[in-house]
């Protein structure tokens, strides 16, 4: 049988074991292509992305225009070798909507007063995305003689009135509760094991595999880090994950710990954590309203920060934490340690007022 391949098909199983196809490519809009590969409706959705795409976008396009300036960036070295692909993902979003509310008009007519407009319109997170969104889009215009200033320079995103912590941090409750929904032998006790023990990102949890295992350890390059120090992490594997390990079938020892329930490697990052959301809402972990207003839910990033915070807690340094989570300087660790210090000084001097009293 003969087998024609089609060019930016992308196809990954959603949390539900679906198949999703999407055609994808950088300067054109994502579509979802509906039905088989080969069928009518999906070859005809096939063709109608395919007439959309950047080379010929470039040639109805106005020179000097929006519409023409975000497709080259899109498909410039700059953009696709120098960010990550999570990155690229959500700055792609960004431009594609500036593009459909701006794409007719010239890049030398933006200026600084219009990006502050813009973002005045957006929350402080949304701001700073879409700032480093179109302060990269400037950069190459006038890189590409598209301008000749950068009407970003300058701006700042504002910032919130309450300062975000981010994920929540599981707490031990919290673990408790999630250790007892899923007993060994599972695979989401393994996920919350293997993120335990090396304090990984998603993305290098789904991934990480037999393969990574060497003499009682894990072995592997962080994938946030590679374009910046390339550091290679070794960490001893602890009592709990070898014992989700060892209660695992053993066909389950391939080149990725965590499956799908189809026993296939999660496709992606978000794949896994859209599994592992699922998980914690079976253990019954309900979100929590934080202090600067938003709610948020228990996941898989908040594992990495308890990790960090028992590693302080265990009076670990900070360079000793970062050998462990692989982060890139001791600021970033030092939020634990300075948490857990005051925690304990908190103690002390509630104790010695107490004793005096």
């Amino acid at each position: 049988m003969t087998k024609i391949k089609l060019a930016y098909i992308q196809e990954f199983v959603d949390r539900h074991g679906m198949v999703r196809r999407y055609f994808r490519k950088a300067g054109c809009k994502t579509v979802m292509l509906p039905g088989a590969p080969g069928s009518d409706e999906f070859m005809e959705a096939y063709q109608r992305a395919l007439a959309s795409l950047p080379t010929a976008e470039l040639k109805a396009a106005k020179e000097g225009s929006i519409d023409a300036l975000v497709p080259a960036y899109l498909r410039d070295d700059s953009f696709t070798k120098a960010l990550a692909p999570e990155t690229q993902r959500m700055r792609e979003n960004i431009l594609e909507r500036f593009r459909a509310k701006h794409g007719t008009k010239s890049v030398r007519t933006l200026e600084t007063r219009h990006v502050i407009a813009m973002l005045e319109t957006k929350r402080p997170h949304a701001q700073k995305n879409w700032l480093k969104t179109l302060r990269g889009l400037m950069l190459f215009a006038v890189a590409k003689n598209y301008r000749g200033d950068d009407p970003t320079a300058g701006v700042v995103a504002a910032r919130p009135p309450v300062k975000s912590h981010g994920h929540m941090t599981w707490g031990e409750e919290q673990i408790a509760a999630y250790r007892q929904r899923h007993p060994m032998g599972t695979m989401a006790r393994l996920a919350i094991e293997l993120l335990l023990n090396v304090a990984a990102r998603r993305w290098d949890a789904h991934q990480l595999g037999a393969q990574h295992v060497k003499h009682g350890r894990i072995e592997w390059r962080p994938h946030k880090t590679l374009r910046k120090t390339g550091k290679q992490l070794s960490i001893p594997i602890l009592p709990a994950m070898q014992a989700a390990l060892d209660a695992m079938p053993a066909s389950n020892m391939s080149l990725a710990f965590l499956l799908t329930d189809y026993r296939r490697p999660f496709a992606s990052a978000a794949a896994f954590g859209n599994k592992f959301a699922d998980w914690c809402r079976q253990a019954g972990l309900e979100p929590v309203l934080c202090a600067d207003g938003q709610t948020r839910s228990y996941r898989a990033h908040g594992l990495r920060k308890a990790a960090c915070k028992a590693l302080a807690h265990a009076g670990c340094t900070g360079p000793e934490i970062m050998a462990v989570s692989g982060h890139s300087s001791l600021a970033q660790v030092q939020v634990y340690i300075d948490e857990v210090e005051q925690d304990r000084m908190a103690t002390a001097a509630i104790e010695k007022l107490a004793a005096k009293k």
